[in-house]
């Protein structure tokens, strides 16, 4: 819990890096100052084709503070991209709707209070739902949830048509199974190592600052996707012309 709010605090630099807008739609802590897990809405130029290499199984390797033999721990945390689709994108019938209100709950930070502010919304013919309660508005909340639950919609849209077209890639976000890492954190070695490139940097404090470090991974694995993507149109194109000579 402690890495997962080290990494969304990364994420977070790295918007601001990037010139990006990085909207905090939910983050509950745990009792030792980690994070159980957040929402957060990141918008700007190019946000998606640059995050979506993020998405998948980080391992972080190292000595927790709690720990008095001296003994490195390994864990890991999830993360998820899911492209904003926009209004033209995906329209919901509010038919389909269930719309629930209740108080905020939490360890007794500045957002819990005593009105309905809480919202969840569940979408009836697919059972996605989606929560929020950062806001002291109801409306907000309301808000931002419906635009969670966009988000989880348009994914399951996407991925139900690169299904189809047999368009998965390895690399993207959702094609990878959820126990295999993409990415370790090493503190002792100092090391961060990216699984699907085979690269390595030293200087995990700088890298977790998200700026420039991460950018180059980020970048590098941009690389990786547009020759894969590359390979396949060019297999495509050759199949397609050998089926077309046997035709003949």
């Amino acid at each position: 819990m402690l890495f997962t709010a080290e990494m969304f605090k990364m994420y977070q630099n790295y918007a601001s890096y990037k010139h990006w807008q990085f909207e905090v739609l939910e983050y509950c802590h745990s009792d030792l100052g980690g994070l159980r897990h957040a929402v957060a809405s990141v918008s700007g130029p190019e946000t998606y084709k640059h995050m979506k290499y993020e998405g998948g199984v980080h391992r972080v390797q190292r000595i927790p503070k709690t720990e008095k033999q001296g003994r490195t721990h390994t864990s890991t945390m999830t993360v998820a991209i899911l492209p904003q689709p926009t209004e033209i994108d995906m329209t919901i019938n509010s038919k389909d709707l269930r719309i629930e209100t209740k108080r905020a709950s939490g360890a007794g930070g500045q957002h819990v209070n005593t009105t309905d502010s809480a919202v969840r919304i569940l979408h009836i013919p697919t059972g996605v739902a989606a929560e929020c309660q950062q806001e002291r508005s109801q409306l907000t909340n309301r808000e931002k949830a419906m635009q969670m639950l966009r988000a989880k919609l348009y994914s399951m849209k996407l991925e139900e048509q690169n299904n189809q077209r047999q368009y998965a890639r390895k690399i993207q976000i959702g094609t990878k199974g959820r126990s295999e890492k993409i990415r370790t954190y090493n503190f002792p070695q100092d090391r961060i190592t990216d699984h699907r490139i085979g690269k390595s940097f030293h200087d995990l404090r700088t890298f977790m600052m998200g700026e420039k470090l991460l950018d180059e991974m980020v970048e590098d694995l941009k690389g990786l996707a547009d020759s894969e993507s590359l390979l396949e149109l060019l297999e495509q194109s050759a199949s397609k012309q050998q089926n077309e000579q046997r035709h003949q």
